[in-house]
Formats: C-alpha cells, sequence, structure tokens
C-alpha cells in the first residue's frame, strides 16, 4: 500500500470506503468532515492506495496540546493485513514530527474489533469521560449529494 495526502479528486472513493466500513452516520455530513479537514492540516488527511484504489484513510489533527486520529479505515477485503497499522504509524510519525506528545482516539463502545486494533497497536484506555456538543448541525444541513 501506497500511503499519499488526499487529493480533491479522492472524494467519492473516500466516501464511499467510509460507507463500506460503515464510518458514516447522519449527524456527520462527510462531504463537510472532508472540506473542514481540508482548511486545517490538511497534510494530516492520508490515504493508503493499492493498484490504484483507495483502500484505506485516517485524518489526525494536533492542537497543541494532543493528537486526534479519526476517520480510520480500511476496505473489509483488506483487513487484517497490516494496512490499518500502517496508516496509523504514519500518522503518527508526523504527529511526533509536529512535537505531538500524545494521540486520542474515540471508539464507540460497541466496535470491539476497533478497541482489540488499537490495544494491538499498544493503544491504552484513559480514564476519563468523553463529551461532545454540536456547533453545527450535519444532519439538518444536509444537502443531497450524488450516490
Amino acid at each position: 500500500m501506497h500511503i499519499r495526502p488526499y487529493v480533491e479528486s479522492d472524494e467519492a472513493a473516500v466516501i464511499a470506503l467510509w460507507s463500506r466500513c460503515g464510518l458514516l452516520r447522519p449527524w456527520n455530513d462527510p462531504y463537510k468532515d472532508i472540506a473542514r479537514k481540508l482548511r486545517v492540516q490538511r497534510e494530516l488527511f492520508l490515504v493508503g492506495v493499492q493498484d490504484g484504489r483507495i483502500i484505506g484513510t485516517a485524518i489526525a489533527g494536533y492542537d497543541g496540546h494532543r493528537g486526534w486520529v479519526n476517520y480510520l479505515a480500511v476496505d473489509p477485503d483488506f483487513q487484517r493485513q497490516g494496512f490499518g497499522r500502517e496508516l496509523m504509524f504514519e500518522e503518527e510519525r508526523r504527529l511526533r514530527d509536529l512535537g505531538c506528545p500524545k494521540i486520542n482516539v474515540q471508539i464507540r463502545r460497541d466496535n470491539l474489533a476497533a478497541i482489540e486494533f488499537y490495544r494491538r497497536i499498544e493503544f491504552r484506555e484513559d480514564e476519563v469521560v468523553s463529551f461532545g456538543k454540536r456547533l453545527e448541525d450535519d444532519e439538518r444541513d444536509r444537502v443531497a449529494r450524488p450516490a
């Protein structure tokens, strides 16, 4: 797998991958999420390509205190081959180069496969409660997009 930064022509393939991986939620418009990421640290939006096909993604960010990784996805046909690990290690390298001391991820409690994956790559559960507050209502503002 070749890892490279996201480019705008990747949009349809990336959203289709996220759909296949079960990452899409009504309250997160993937088109808006991509547009938002491209405005901030776009070099941390990575895609994994094999034989001309996008098979993986990872989006990282660093706020000067902690790094975060979102939308880690590997096409189900390519899972359990080390591609998720490669994407995470590349994001870790890039975050480390920015001076990031720690990476956080949020995982849905019922996503046991993801929890086990992160444990295997040496992430540990923090003793915290995660809170969130929507500042924009993507679900309400959703615009019809091509399938």
